[in-house]
Parts: C-alpha cells; structure tokens; sequence
C-alpha cells in the first residue's frame, strides 16, 4: 500500500512537470520571410516602420515572431531564386519591399502563402491583385500612387535651377521607370533629357563617365533599388560634376544629396506591418484592401545648396517637410 506521504510527493513531482511540458508543446512562433530588392543597411528605416506595425497588433520580433531576411542587394534578377527559398520554407508569409520586382517572386514562387507587398506600380495592371477593394488572392499590400511622381521630381528641379536646359536622367532599364516618363515631363518643361542608362555598378560609373562627352545642367535620380543601395557613391559621382540633381529617396539627401522627393516610407511600411499582424491573428490577404497612398515628402539639403552655390526659392524651402541645415 502506498503510503500517503510518498503519493503527496509523486502527486507533486507530476504537478511540477506539467508546465514543462506544457513549454515544450507551445508552437515554435511564426515565421515572416522578408523579400527586398535594397540592402539591409537601406532598409533599416523600412524594417522600423514594420516592425512598429507589427507592433501594433502585438507582434514583437523575437518574442512572439520571427523575421526571415532576403536582400537581393540592387540586383532584381536575384529576388526570384530568394522568393523560392522563402516559399520552400514554408513561411507563415512573405513581405516584399523595393519595387515590384520581389511582389512578383514572391507571387511566383507560391499562391498559397500570404504575401504583403509595397509597391509603386498598379498591383491590378501587374496581376498581383484581382481588385484594389478585393484582392481576392493570397497578396494585399500597400499602392503608392505615383504616376506623376517623375513629372513632379523634373518640375522641383526645374523650381530650383530655372536656368538648366538639359536633364541627365539616370534610368535602369531592368527598373520600373518609364523613360518616357521622363522624356513628356521634360518636354512640358521645354527641356532636353539625357538619358543615363545603367543596370549594374560598371554600368553607372560609365554613365557618369559619359557626361563628359554629354554634359547636363542638372541631374535627376528616380526611385530604384540599384540606385538606392548605392546612394552614398551615387551622391559622390554628383558632386565630382558640381551638377544640382534630385533623388527619388530620402538617403541620398542624409548622405549630402541636393533635395530629394519621396513617398512616405515610414506610412507605407507601418501599414505593410499592420497587415502582416492583422493575417497572422487569422485575417485573409483576399479580404485586405490594398492600402492607396499619395503621401510625399520633399527633402533639401541646404549645405550642399551652398556648396554648389545655389540660393534655394523661399517658395521652395516653404513646401520642404525637412530642410538639411
């Protein structure tokens, strides 16, 4: 017979494993493959706008979430092999940023996993998305509407260097750019458009090269993963010409670039975060309407205004959201 001493001390023997048990079946926490066509060093104030989204819904990375980074580095062609790892993975989603490029990995890669994209090119058009009210797929994302975006860079450059004839436009012509866009908003203007092509570091030192042979009166920078992770020697290459350009993101301003004019990321990527909570707590991708923004903001660097002798409009100052002392 067992005595009760010995069945109070089994009972709590069995009583203090069963939390540890208990520990040892709770689910690993869920996985979010992130998919960029930057570098982990441009994305950083990405990364903070989507984990305070993530945030939000209580989603705290480390604690109960973890993130899977991909970064193709600038080159596009490598976001498909990326976006297949990923989906091999089995990833609870994947979050794309820097262009369309990863969003249409990532929706070729699997069409079953969650996918929350970030992108300045119609999702609709791009068959990413069924509807921007019903997505209807396994994607939904965020839609900076910016077919204006080029016109409206080349009409800030034009306030600021009135007297500038010829643009240099730097294009990639694997990015999303349209070059015609930059040809009809130059035209409005009565300028002329040089046209810089470059898809890879050789090909954007030779582009600078070659303003030698064709000068211009000012620069233009569009948006684009290649042109963004190399900001700062971009911004370098600049001001070896003393040329007054514009950027199509903020990091070139920080790193000494003239003006820049952007979407606001931080919305963007804070949205891209809510999302990801809002599926991981059960909420469907086809259900998400695909979040439209128009929000920009315009960036002036005035030391580097000085240094290139150039006194900015008070017009101009007066619509910059940060002016750089």
């Amino acid at each position: 017979m067992m005595r009760r001493r010995d069945f109070i001390t089994l009972l709590g023997g069995a009583a203090a494993a069963w939390p540890l048990a208990a520990r040892a079946q709770q689910p690993p926490p869920p996985v979010i493959g992130y998919l960029s066509s930057r570098t982990a060093e441009t994305d950083v104030p990405m990364l903070a706008a989507l984990r305070e989204g993530l945030g939000s819904l209580g989603y705290v990375e480390g604690r109960n979430v973890t993130i899977d980074y991909r970064f193709a580095d600038g080159d596009v062609e490598r976001n498909r092999p990326l976006a297949e790892e990923l989906a091999r993975r089995q990833v609870a989603m994947i979050v794309t940023g820097g262009s369309l490029s990863p969003a249409l990995a990532a929706k070729a890669a699997t069409s079953t996993i969650p996918i929350v994209f970030n992108t300045g090119s119609d999702p609709v058009q791009d068959g990413l998305v069924s509807s921007i009210n019903r997505p209807g797929g396994n994607a939904t994302g965020v839609f900076v509407q910016n077919s204006q975006f080029i016109g409206k860079m080349m009409g800030l450059l034009h306030d600021l260097v009135p007297n500038a004839r010829t643009i240099g436009v730097l294009a990639n012509p694997a990015g999303q750019m349209r070059e015609a866009d930059a040809q009809r908003a130059a035209k409005s203007l009565g300028l002329q458009v040089h046209l810089l092509r470059a898809r890879n570091d050789g090909e954007i030192e030779a582009a600078f090269a070659n303003l030698s042979q064709q000068p211009a009166d000012a620069l233009l920078i569009p948006t684009d993963p290649l042109f963004i992770s190399r900001a700062g020697h971009i911004v370098e290459l600049v001001a070896r010409h003393a040329l007054p350009a514009i950027y199509g993101r903020r990091p070139f301003a920080v790193a000494g670039g003239l003006m820049c004019y952007s979407d606001d990321v931080a919305y963007g990527y804070r949205q891209m975060g809510v999302y990801a909570g809002r599926i991981l707590k059960g909420e469907k991708p086809a259900a998400l309407p695909v979040v439209l923004t128009d929000k920009f903001e315009l960036v002036i660097n005035l030391k580097t205004a000085k240094a290139l002798g150039l006194t900015v409009p008070p017009s101009l100052l007066a619509r910059a959201d940060e002016v750089i002392e």
